[in-house]
């Protein structure tokens, strides 16, 4: 094994360098750097040599400086950098596995970046010392990706696939983003909604390997000594939860990571975004789940959750933290924390960091596009619809919101007008003008004239949408009854029943096309099969956030935008919407297949790198020609590379 370590010459002899002084990244740079290279022991290192393409690679480290000190033009497509070269070859370029040494032999089928299994070649095994320590057969990664879904279609249970896909992502990476590109439609629901709330509810009886950054009370004061506790330095997005409102499962504390590193797992098989610049964090204040606090098995701390000032401030030192180790241009993406935090979080740092809350601007997003392209099936402009929203949280006024903002961009009236044309009913019921004073903040706006209503049905019946939204997380909320009164005085009615997982949607499919003969246009926010109604079959949409976040991201990320403005939230909904085909229409669908999804992403970030330029909010300078073909050079490939 060769292992490259910067030190100062304690003692050069005939047989080579004999030791290394102990340093620090500052008394690095004082004393004379050196690379030391450390020959294998077993006889055969003696013989090896350092090649000349290991010098070029290492050529940039002079005067002193370290790896972490290169040229930061050493640059890939989205201002990620690309230390080692690897993703400035092409896949025909031989690379080096590096590691913090050239990995080989035992430790380099252990490295879950590099290591290929039985697809290392005969030429490989020679050069990393691998003869032995795998069975003589090599084969391609394509059959490796055969056998992996063959064993997985085996699994009954779903959790079962979760964990096996985990398991894979920590043994060989590139074979599980190659798998999860190529099924994704299959895979999908396996490694985010549904399955991931069941993996997060029993998170701390399946861990195995911890993935992710914990930041809990205990870090207070250290938050910054923490981050550097990663071993990437260039990170170039963060998911971040508190673990409070986890999809519509409530307070699951700690073990809500499953959530950050799911969406990150997206944002690289779907977004191309590399892997080693993605990081999940938790920050576990605490939780109020009684059944967490009782259970033995419960990963995270054991106290009530923090609140006030305690929560404020922990937060903060986080951002701060984050800004300081990363810089400006990393986005930090807020899932699943509550609705008071959600806002309020997004408020202070919107201004300060490039920040983007998923269930807020997200949602909206994905929901917007869907209800553009519905349009084309229903008739009408967005202006002459009306919406009525189940759930007044935070996914029910941002979508709301979104909405009201595109209307007042088509129409140019004022947002004020165009946010009466959208009703919202919470657990109290209709949102009026007399129960403004008691509204929490991010509720006034949707405070119209009318007299009180206390149910859903009676809503529907007095405001008549054309468009009914659920957003509440309250399973079985659309009644046969309501949904009978939409098609009553609809001839194409519009139900998006987005709640997650499928136990908390508000109806199912089989239900919106049964209840009305065949005539409604769905999406759900999980994934539904098809359903025959009427001879016709019907298949659902999903109106999921991975059709947006993912492109929204590389968009920002390829751009070195520096703050998410609302008309880039709107951009990536226009570039979703028009992605959808005459063929996806005759099927009754209003979102595009999943299948395309890489295709699909790059439109939307080239939407949102154009918009970022527009608003002067973009540093990497000059604007590509392509916006589309550039987005696609800079998406990270999961096919093996071929080894010195």
């Amino acid at each position: 094994m060769i292992s490259l370590k910067w030190g100062t010459i304690l003692n050069n002899n005939s047989t080579g360098f004999s030791g290394i002084s102990s340093f620090s990244h500052s008394q690095r740079k004082a004393s004379t750097p050196v690379v030391v290279v450390t020959l294998s022991p077993n006889g055969r290192g003696g013989e090896r040599r350092v090649k000349a393409s290991m010098e070029s690679t290492l050529k940039e480290m002079r005067d002193g400086a370290s790896v972490l000190d290169m040229d930061p033009k050493s640059t890939v497509g989205g201002g990620v950098e690309d230390v080692y070269g690897e993703d400035r070859a092409t896949e025909d370029i031989l690379v080096t596995p590096w590691t913090f040494s050239v990995a080989s032999g035992y430790t380099l089928l252990r490295d879950p970046h590099h290591n290929k299994g039985l697809s290392f070649t005969e030429k490989e095994r020679d050069a990393h010392y691998l003869r032995g320590l795998l069975p003589p057969a090599i084969v391609s990664q394509a059959l490796q990706e055969k056998k992996v879904m063959h064993n997985l279609r085996k699994y009954q249970v779903p959790l079962q696939r979760y964990m096996a896909m985990m398991d894979l992502q920590e043994r060989n990476e590139r074979l599980f983003y190659k798998l999860l590109i190529d099924n994704v439609e299959e895979l999908l629901p396996v490694v985010y909604t549904p399955t991931v709330g069941e993996a997060c509810q029993k998170y701390g009886s399946i861990l195995r390997r911890p993935q992710g950054l914990y930041i809990s009370l205990k870090e207070k004061g250290k938050i910054l000594e923490v981050l550097k506790n990663w071993p990437k330095k260039s990170i170039q997005v963060i998911v971040v939860t508190d673990g409070e409102r986890i999809l519509g499962l409530g307070d699951l504390g700690c073990q809500g990571m499953g959530i950050p590193v799911g969406k990150l797992a997206l944002y690289t098989a779907l977004g191309g975004i590399r892997p080693s610049v993605c990081l999940p964090v938790t920050i576990d204040v605490g939780t109020n789940n009684e059944q967490l606090l009782k259970d033995e098995f419960y990963i995270g701390l054991r106290q009530r959750r923090a609140t006030g000032q305690e929560y404020s401030e922990l937060l903060h030192e986080f951002m701060c933290a984050v800004k300081q180790n990363y810089g400006e241009k990393v986005l930090i993406q807020f899932e699943d924390f509550a609705n008071h935090n959600a806002f309020e979080l997004l408020a202070k740092y919107g201004t300060t960091h490039l920040v983007f809350n998923d269930d807020i601007q997200g949602t909206a997003s994905v929901v917007l596009a869907g209800v553009v392209a519905a349009l084309k099936l229903v008739g009408g402009t967005l202006a002459e619809q009306t919406f009525l929203f189940l759930g007044a949280g935070e996914a029910g006024t941002g979508i709301a919101e979104l909405i009201a903002l595109e209307m007042s961009k088509q129409t140019k009236a004022p947002l004020e007008e165009t946010r009466k044309k959208i009703w919202l009913v919470d657990s109290k019921g209709l949102i009026v003008s007399s129960r403004k004073e008691s509204l929490q903040h991010f509720k006034k706006h949707w405070a119209h004239e009318h007299e009180p209503v206390k149910t859903l049905l009676d809503a529907v019946k007095a405001i008549k949408p054309t468009m009914l939204i659920g957003s509440s997380g309250v399973g079985q909320t659309f009644t046969k009854e309501v949904v009978e009164a939409m098609a009553s005085f609809n001839e194409r009615p519009v139900i998006f029943a987005l709640s997650n997982p499928t136990s908390q949607s508000e109806c199912t499919a089989e239900e919106a096309y049964s209840w009305t003969k065949g005539r409604a246009i769905f999406a759900s926010g999980s994934p539904f099969d098809p359903v025959e109604c009427n001879g016709k079959v019907f298949v659902p949409g999903q109106s999921n956030n991975a059709y947006i976040f993912p492109g929204f991201g590389l968009g920002l990320v390829i751009s070195g935008a520096i703050r998410v403005h609302d008309d880039m939230l709107l951009a990536s909904s226009e570039a979703l919407a028009g992605q959808v085909a005459e063929e996806n229409f005759e099927k009754g669908l209003i979102y595009p297949p999943f299948s395309n999804i890489r295709k699909i992403s790059a439109e939307i970030a080239a939407n949102v790198a154009a918009k970022a330029y527009d608003l002067g909010l973009a540093t990497r300078l000059p604007r590509p020609a392509n916006l589309v073909k550039y987005a696609e050079s800079c998406m990270y490939s999961p096919v093996y590379r071929s080894y010195r």
